[in-house]
């Protein structure tokens, strides 16, 4: 025999914070804890008169004793996360302004769909008066959660069909594998639990305490071990009563009777974050190339990453879209350059570079240019337009992504103004091409060889499909030794963009990937005996935005 107790939303909001979580944390109980749910029924046996300041009489001593005794499952409905920020007046002025000052809350709830959530503890067994009592503490309960939260309660009736469970403690089942996801609830001990616990505790508590037999203790020794066993109420009742400021005034960090149990639950019960990227997508087609444009809350410019952050941004925002594909499933391969068995892929690089760029010329990121040789396919392309924010060091804030343009490399040169220019001069066929971001090595440089850097650019050219350039001439270089020096060279070019002040600052090592060789940055030029078209990238992390060349620099 089970009990289960259903809750409809009224407002469709269910407010309520995880046990050990600050408010600010934006963090939702879903479903609500066990602990919770007891502290509820409770609670509204004394705001609906049910019983007095005496407390719960004997019928609902045991019909408590029995729901502590089991742990609940639940059906959850649909849930989103959502939260509101508040500026809240403090009551203290500020010195230099006379204004009050105030503080940022945030409310954080769930958005709940129009459907019952039921918890149901199943193997519970009420005889008829103790689920009398249960019918009338349900049916009576207003909100369940913070006070926003109104609900509507109700018993289900033996003859009803529960919905299915799809949250349930760890170790009743085996893990449920891909698409679930662990949290912790809080769930009250046992009734005979915790009265063992609390024997021995107070025996250790109270052993520097104790009279030799025969005496009888003073009245200072009554009030210091009545003062010593405070802290450990006198049942798993009482527990369930105390409330935060107790708590605190005795050091919990975790109210005594309770214990943290582990629950499994879709990975999608509460919904957050950037629109998830959807299996069909309108357009099956693949594209070249995609433009994302990269802004800040306050519009500054100058607030973006500076060029030099060109490496780690491409590998944040990698990361993302591998993150916000994999919510379908497997990532596709052009966005992980690994097939289905996680085998690298073979061949001319066809996967996707991540290329951040400055097109305004003004030293800082404000777009990205994801492009692939063998096109971006329906999977990538969802990912892509899913992103919605991405990240930079020492921002208070994240960043904002927004799709700028999409299709063939061709069409995005022909943008008006200076950001077609821009990517024209990466796109368009030249026969001269510099050096926009540095070349690292993708091998140990050797003195002789296959393995010189002229070897090596020669060969990485020849991999993606390039013929064979006339001349390759190093302009600028830099080289990190161990203690952090480094070696300068002249200026890459005197009319181009990209300087050598810019490129001995620029990281050339990977946050999650292997390291380079060396951490050696050149500045090259190609001139080939007739125009190739680009985008033109090699080297060690030429597909996070390393090793870009610009046309039209000679």
């Amino acid at each position: 025999m089970s009990i289960s107790l259903a809750f409809r939303f009224v407002a469709g909001r269910y407010h309520a914070t995880p046990s050990g979580h600050h408010v600010n944390e934006g963090l939702i109980e879903w479903p609500p804890s066990p602990w919770r749910l007891l502290r509820a029924l409770i609670s509204v046996g004394y705001t609906s008169g049910t019983w007095d300041a005496a407390g719960p009489p004997e019928t609902a001593r045991r019909l408590l004793g029995h729901l502590s005794a089991d742990l609940p499952h639940y059906s959850l409905p649909a849930a989103a996360g959502a939260h509101s920020r508040h500026y809240m007046p403090v009551g203290v002025l500020d010195p230099k302004t006379r204004v009050e000052r105030t503080t940022l809350v945030f409310d954080t709830w769930a958005r709940v769909a129009d459907q019952e959530l039921v918890a149901t503890w199943p193997t519970v067994l009420l005889d008829d008066a103790e689920r009398a009592m249960l019918v009338l503490l349900t049916e009576r309960l207003n909100y369940l959660g913070r006070s926003e939260s109104w609900v509507e309660g109700r018993v289900m009736a033996h003859s009803e069909q529960t919905p299915e469970t799809n949250c349930f403690p760890e170790g009743r089942r085996n893990s449920p594998g891909r698409g679930w996801e662990q949290i912790v609830l809080l769930a009250p001990e046992g009734v005979s639990a915790y009265t063992t616990w609390r024997a021995a505790r107070l025996k250790e508590t109270l052993a520097d305490l104790q009279l030799p037999e025969g005496r009888k203790p003073g009245r200072a020794l009554r009030d210091k071990r009545a003062r010593a066993a405070e802290p450990y109420p006198a049942g798993l009742l009482d527990c369930l009563q105390k409330d935060t400021t107790w708590l605190r005034l005795h050091g919990w960090n975790r109210p005594p009777g309770s214990r943290r149990v582990f629950y499994w639950r879709p990975a999608d019960a509460v919904s957050v974050g950037a629109p998830k990227a959807r299996a069909a997508t309108r357009t099956t087609s693949r594209v070249k190339a995609m433009l994302l444009s990269l802004t800040n809350a306050k519009r500054n410019d100058h607030a973006l990453p500076p060029v030099i952050r060109t490496l780690p941004q491409a590998e944040l925002l990698h990361g993302a879209l591998v993150g916000i594909a994999a919510r379908n499933g497997v990532p596709p391969p052009e966005l992980t350059g690994r097939d289905v068995n996680r085998r690298p892929l073979r061949g001319p690089h066809g996967h996707a570079h991540i290329n951040p760029l400055d097109l305004d010329g003004d030293g800082h990121l404000d777009h990205v240019l994801v492009w692939a040789p063998g096109g971006l396919g329906a999977e990538a392309q969802a990912a892509i337009r899913a992103a919605r924010r991405t990240f930079t060091k020492g921002a208070i804030e994240p960043l904002r992504l927004g799709l700028a343009a999409t299709g063939d490399l061709t069409d995005m040169a022909r943008l008006s103004g200076v950001y077609g220019r821009r990517i024209a001069g990466l796109t368009r066929g030249a026969s001269s091409w510099q050096s926009v971001t540095p070349f690292v090595p993708p091998r140990y440089v050797k003195a002789r060889g296959k393995n010189t850097v002229e070897g090596q650019i020669r060969a990485e050219l020849h991999l993606r499909g390039f013929p064979d350039p006339v001349t390759v001439a190093a302009l600028g270089s830099m080289l990190r030794g161990q203690n952090g020096a480094s070696t300068t060279g002249a200026s890459i070019s005197e009319g181009g963009r990209a300087t050598w002040r810019q490129f001995r600052h620029f990281k050339l090592a990977r946050q999650r990937g292997p390291d380079p060789p060396l951490a050696w940055g050149l500045a090259i030029r190609l001139e080939f005996a007739v125009p190739v078209g680009g985008p033109i990238a090699i080297g060690y992390g030429s597909h996070f935005g390393l090793g870009l060349f610009e046309c039209g620099c000679g």
